[in-house]
């Protein structure tokens, strides 16, 4: 019960079809295409460019990091003197 038949679906189709004609559903299908084409690049671009780069600034290692630190702090101890 309540289910839809396949009947009911080819008149749907039918009256669709007559409503719209063929050449306007092509034309819809064919922007549908190309906008879920168009969302699946910019999807794989966004995967792409988060693992080059995870955060907003370039990762450094270790030796830099500490370097980094240690002139952090002597700017601190300049400043404090």
């Amino acid at each position: 019960m309540g289910g839809i038949s396949i009947w009911q679906l080819l008149i749907v189709a039918v009256i669709v079809i007559l409503l719209f004609g063929t050449k306007k559903l092509r034309n819809i299908g064919g922007d549908l295409g190309s906008a879920v084409k168009g969302f699946k690049k910019a999807m794989s671009d966004e995967e792409a460019s988060q693992d080059k780069k995870d955060a907003d600034f370039e990762p450094k290692n270790l030796e830099q990091q500490q370097k980094t630190e240690a002139t952090a702090e002597t700017k601190k101890d300049k400043e404090q003197a």
